[in-house]
């Protein structure tokens, strides 16, 4: 066991995962204890890429496929399970062993509980008992029956006597004892080959041992010669971590800035984006003031123009109503009907009374003489300045590099140097040559074992050949009784092939005497050991109930909770059993967590000396960064806004604006009124009335062109500004200081508590740092629990035993006594049929003699 132990001491140093206090003692920066709403949770840690850990090919495949003979070993499971149905008796078993554990006496037993424990056991074993008691029965009074079944044919009795009584069904009884003789000979003949074929199997799987003990040896080397290098790749894999802090470390500005610039900009940001929109509002509203100036210019010169033109056509067109023609009675009224409408040719709406905004414009463009958009520019750019900021501010650690590298370089030759402490090479090298020297001793003793199941194939063929013997007497006799018998020969004149047939019946059933108890005695033994051995070992080991039995608590001593653990670690305590070791190396875990050794060695003191050393912290803890020359507006840009709020737009009358401007350019529309004038033309006779009232209609259509289609487009300019301005100027003042309460907000946040934001990104920024670490050791971890060492050739050795011991060799042996069990069994019916059947064959003394019968041969009497 000395290598497990070197193995032992060899993996500890991968150990993982640490308590808290010991963090704190070694000087590892531990997160305090804040409000969890105030916290925000940290960034993910960038995933680092180890590799692959060196994986180990193992060439043992522990599964046994028995073939056609399979089939044979399922019929003796089968009987097996017929002779003993019940459970495995583990609790029992674990009683017995507990309470004998100082041996056994004989005055013991005699105690209540003791006389229990026996009369469990006997129920338990009572299928064996019975079938063990027939078989020494049989053992006992077989070659009893024998001799005096000798004895009584010599005395001429139990059918010793030669003469044949006839009998009318004397074909019948000879055909039937000759047909039974036949069957019973089948039979045993098939339990011959059973038992030869389980005895010559046994006999093939010794080199399918040899393969196995190869492989499994040949494993064992791979896991001793793979090991060394598996660990040298986790040490070396170290560099990976270590190199990824030294570029964050080096690149500690963009990744530090931008961590908090990340997390400041969602104060910073828009409260800049709504003074940058302001900037543009300002542009805006001095466009849409030049635009009212503009409109209201055109509209109150266009309204004079218009106004003078349609006074001039009122007067033309009521001097044409003045017309004689206009006195006919037709015709009056429809001149009195357009001279009714005269008044509607005027001027709807007065532009002149409007205020002017021409003062509010000259301040705006006052205002915009400063640029705010280039102001707040330039806050955004001092904001997108702090990663070069904090570059600035953290030269310190640029600078300590270096210092850094060599307190890692340092931190991974501890790493080496403590992977290097145990002798793991030597020890591995010395293993590898135990186990080479093993194999040739076990090498060496294969002509041994060769010639021993040699051996034991010539006994066991031996022994079948005393069944082989009486079934040869039983054929022979078959044949020469069958093909010498003749139905005209009388019992006093049968041939001599008939009599040797009967002869050798009898001859069979000597030998049946004589070999028979010899047979059932090694059936006997061989059932009661091999049956035992394969429900009590066989079975329990293959559904895994053996283990719990190992594995139960204080079973080996009182005050030793676990076996497995005292015996490698001489501490009981550790929750280690051999099921669950079995079941780790089954499903190819390292050995590392197979043995459970994070119980036994912590590492997190070395990792905190190593990895979280104090000199490291101070490094990481020497990270300030201050933020206090960040300038977001500067007082032109807060001025700019102030000016803009009291440029006076506020106090523009908009409804007056709004309510002229919904009023239309005439009293009615022009174009309408020329086409009512027109239609009412047409109701006149024809001539120069008519004529001359279209005429105007045509003049005012012209107005129109000229004067009212120009003056609505600078309305329609006029509306939109004065709506986009009413909108922007609304409330104007408290949006300027709702910006300005922003950016103090957002300077404040960055003067005065930038500090906690700071200290929150750097201390998530050095988690980072730490998790690359972190990262490495949980790899080295769940590489030792899974990777390295991967301790499949143990699980291999303990089923390749399971596979030699129960399937190839027990299973056999088993089938063995099976097949001879029968053929011993059917040795009885063999011998009653065949001194039944040598009457019929042998040349009898004397015969009977009757008058008249159904034979030939009697008649000639």
């Amino acid at each position: 066991m000395l290598w497990t132990r070197w193995l032992v001491l060899l993996l500890c140093w991968g150990a993982t995962g640490g308590e808290q206090q010991a963090d704190e003692r070694e000087g590892f920066p531990v997160e305090s204890r804040a409000d969890p709403r105030r916290q925000r949770s940290p960034p993910p840690v960038e995933p680092l890429d180890f590799g692959f850990v060196p994986s180990a090919v193992y060439d043992t495949h522990a599964y046994y496929e028995p073939g056609a003979v399979g089939i044979l070993f399922h019929m003796v499971h089968a009987f097996l399970y017929v002779v003993q149905p019940n459970n495995f008796p583990k609790d029992l078993i674990v009683k017995v062993i507990q309470q004998n554990m100082g041996g056994i006496k004989i005055e013991e037993w005699r105690k209540p509980e003791n006389v229990v424990l026996l009369l469990q056991w006997i129920y338990y074993e009572a299928g064996f008992l019975i079938c063990g008691t027939i078989g020494i029965l049989f053992v006992v009074l077989t070659p009893i029956i024998g001799m005096c079944f000798c004895v009584c044919r010599c005395c001429e009795n139990c059918g010793g006597e030669m003469h044949q009584r006839q009998r009318k069904n004397f074909d019948c009884q000879r055909g039937f004892y000759t047909a039974s003789l036949i069957a019973t000979s089948i039979f045993i003949a098939v339990g011959v080959l059973i038992a030869y074929a389980a005895n010559h199997n046994v006999s093939l799987q010794i080199k399918s041992t040899r393969r196995l003990i190869n492989t499994n040896m040949r494993d064992m080397k791979t896991f001793a010669n793979n090991t060394p290098a598996q660990i040298d790749y986790l040490t070396a894999q170290y560099t990976t971590a270590k190199n990824k802090v030294l570029s964050e470390l080096d690149n500690i500005g963009p990744l530090l800035g931008g961590r908090i610039h990340s997390q400041l900009e969602k104060e910073v940001v828009p409260s800049l984006d709504t003074a940058l929109r302001m900037a543009g509002a300002m542009r805006e509203t001095k466009e849409a003031l030049e635009n009212i100036s503009t409109s209201l210019e055109i509209l109150q010169e266009g309204t004079g123009k218009l106004q003078a033109s349609l006074s001039e056509e009122r007067a033309s067109l009521s001097n044409t109503l003045s017309d004689p023609a206009c006195t006919n009675g037709a015709v009056s009224h429809t001149c009195n009907t357009i001279r009714s409408t005269l008044s509607q040719l005027g001027i709807n709406a007065d532009y002149s009374k409007l205020p002017d905004v021409r003062h509010a414009l000259a301040n705006v463009d006052t205002v915009l003489k400063t640029d705010l958009s280039n102001i707040v520019q330039k806050g955004y750019t001092s904001f997108n300045d702090t990663p070069k900021l904090v570059k600035e501010q953290t030269k310190n650690i640029v600078s300590a590099l270096p210092r850094v590298k060599g307190m890692l370089d340092k931190i991974g030759m501890e790493i080496i140097g403590f992977s290097k402490m145990f002798p793991v090479e030597a020890s591995l090298a010395n293993f590898t040559i135990f186990l080479n020297d093993g194999q040739k001793n076990i090498e060496s003793f294969y002509p041994q074992i060769d010639q021993m199941d040699f051996y034991r194939w010539i006994g066991c063929v031996a022994v079948l050949c005393m069944v082989v013997l009486v079934l040869a007497f039983n054929i022979l006799g078959l044949l020469c009784g069958t093909c010498g018998y003749d139905k005209q020969a009388t019992p006093t004149t049968r041939g001599c092939l008939s009599n040797t047939g009967g002869n050798l019946l009898m001859a069979g059933v000597g030998f049946s005497f004589i070999f028979a108890w010899i047979l059932m005695g090694m059936v006997t033994a061989l059932f009661v050991v091999g049956g035992n051995v394969e429900k009590l070992v066989c079975e329990p080991l293959a559904n895994r109930q053996l283990y719990k039995i190992i594995d139960t608590p204080y079973l080996v001593h009182p005050a030793k909770k676990n076996f497995l653990p005292g015996m490698l670690f001489q501490n009981p305590n550790i929750d280690l059993t051999l099921g669950s070791m079995y079941r780790d190396c089954y499903e190819n875990n390292g050995l590392y967590h197979a043995l459970q050794l994070e119980t036994m060695f912590n590492i997190n003191s070395f990792l905190n000396r190593t990895v979280y050393n104090r000199d490291l912290a101070k490094v990481f803890d020497s990270v300030q960064v201050d933020l206090q020359d960040i300038t977001l507006l500067e007082q032109a840009g807060r001025d700019n806004l102030i000016n803009f709020a009291n440029s006076g737009v506020g106090q523009i009358d908009y409804e007056a604006y709004l309510t002229e401007v919904n009023k239309g350019v005439t009293v009615m529309d022009l174009l309408s009124f020329s086409t009512d004038l027109e239609a009412q033309a047409d109701q006149l006779p024809r001539g120069a009335l008519e004529n001359a009232l279209k005429g105007h209609a045509s003049s005012i259509r012209q107005i129109h062109r000229e004067h009212v289609v120009p003056m609505e487009q600078a309305m329609s300019s006029l509306s939109q500004s004065i709506k986009l301005l009413q909108r922007t100027s609304s409330d104007l003042p408290v949006k300027v200081t709702n910006i300005l309460s922003a950016i103090d907000a957002a300077e404040y946040l960055i003067t005065h508590n930038a500090s906690h934001v700071v200290k929150q990104e750097t201390k998530g920024y050095i988690q980072n740092l730490v998790g690359y670490f972190k990262q490495y050791t949980n790899w080295v971890k769940n590489s030792l629990s899974t990777e390295v060492a991967q301790c499949k050739p143990i699980s291999n050795i303990v089923d390749s035993m399971e596979i030699v011991a129960c399937s190839f060799i027990l299973d056999s042996v088993n089938t063995f006594w099976f097949g001879l069990g029968g053929c011993c069994i059917f040795l009885i019916p063999s011998i009653i049929f065949s001194v039944k059947l040598a009457k019929y064959y042998r040349r009898m003394d004397t015969e009977d003699v009757f008058e008249d019968s159904s034979y030939p041969w009697l008649v000639s009497l």
